[in-house]
């Protein structure tokens, strides 16, 4: 399967298998002069990503993919790799919108304080979700690069060797090339994660996924072009088109994900788990009519396997691995089989 590119920006807004699309991601290198910026340690530049809060900006986003795996392949929401643009808005303060569009279809995400509103033009239907306030952190959206890159920072920074190695232009802005590699005691397939950093802003402008054996990302996403400034306070509300189905979803104390996923592990070796919902799970027309089964396309592009879970079916990427048993559960992660056998546990 040829590599497609494609603008896009990730949106995360409670789908299990959304936040394991995360993953899924990967663009070209940036091309252009190399900029002379002064020198910075690693660990400052660190510092700053953690602590710059994402300025007001808008920008589009181009992601391209190197896997070699249609998304189709999952059952559940997996991440769409057919998008044709996205263009990303942050107010600096919280709020974020994302418009993706597909064909002659369009996909909107806008959040505004507790309220996340998603729209689908392609069948007129919004879905409006409020989240606790105190948990808003945790359930925000990824509406960028630059979120995006700063969260996985954070995440792995214990587990990782961290180094600059040198400076980049992207989206016509001179970065500095942060790179994070695992430590000896990470049992991952990734080999490291590079982040280019806007030198003036200190926002992440792109991150790129490597993993072992290949010297092609798997993984990245970034701007093709940004700007930083202030944002139209209407860039972030949301009025349903006339005729439109409105739903309406109120997350619990806890957030709606915890009731359906858990992360076992941390750092390099984070495992995803949780359960496929049983409707996902049985064969349905698709968007387009056309009948689609999920147990099939499991025996079609997975390995069938067998042990304490169970059994079930093994699909593999150079970027990750994703275990479904016969039963609807799954774990999905940057590691080798054996890490997602030891995160599901027995039967």
């Amino acid at each position: 399967m040829q590599p497609k590119t494609k603008a896009i920006t990730a949106a995360v807004t409670g789908s299990a298998m959304g936040v394991a699309g995360l993953a899924l991601l990967a663009m070209p290198a940036t091309a252009g002069e190399v900029p002379s910026l002064p020198p910075i340690g690693a660990e400052q530049l660190v510092q700053s990503v953690l602590s710059t809060k994402t300025p007001a900006l808008d920008g589009t986003v181009q992601v391209t993919n190197n896997l070699g795996l249609p998304a189709s392949a999952l059952p559940g929401e997996g991440p769409s790799l057919n998008i044709d643009s996205a263009h990303v808005y942050n107010d600096g303060n919280g709020s974020n919108r994302v418009s993706v569009q597909r064909g002659a279809a369009d996909t909107t995400v806008v959040r505004n304080g507790t309220t996340v509103w998603t729209y689908h033009s392609k069948d007129n239907t919004a879905t409006k979700a409020t989240l606790p306030a105190d948990r808003i952190d945790a359930q925000a959206e990824t509406a960028d690069p630059a979120t995006m890159a700063a969260q996985l920072v954070a995440k792995i920074r214990e587990s990782s060797t961290v180094n600059v190695e040198g400076t980049a232009r992207v989206a016509g802005r001179a970065a500095y090339e942060l790179v994070l590699t695992p430590k000896p005691t990470e049992r991952t397939l990734l080999r490291e994660i590079r982040i280019d950093v806007d030198a003036e802003q200190r926002t992440p402008l792109q991150l790129a996924v490597m993993s072992n054996g290949t010297d092609k990302p798997a993984v990245q996403i970034g701007f093709t072009d940004i700007r930083f400034r202030a944002q139209p306070a209407g860039e972030f509300q949301f009025a349903p088109p006339r005729g439109a189905k409105v739903t309406e979803e109120q997350a619990g104390p806890e957030g709606k994900p915890a009731e359906t996923t858990k992360v076992v592990g941390d750092g390099w070796d984070t495992v995803l788990t949780g359960a496929v919902p049983a409707s996902t799970r049985q064969a349905a027309p698709d968007k387009h009519g056309q009948n689609v089964d999920p147990q099939a396309m499991l025996r079609q592009f997975g390995k069938p396997v067998s042990g304490p879970f169970g059994t079930g079916y093994v699909i593999s990427t150079t970027a990750g691995t994703a275990l479904i048993t016969d039963d609807g559960r799954f774990a999905i992660g940057a590691v080798p089989e054996q890490v997602l056998v030891d995160a599901l546990g027995s039967k």
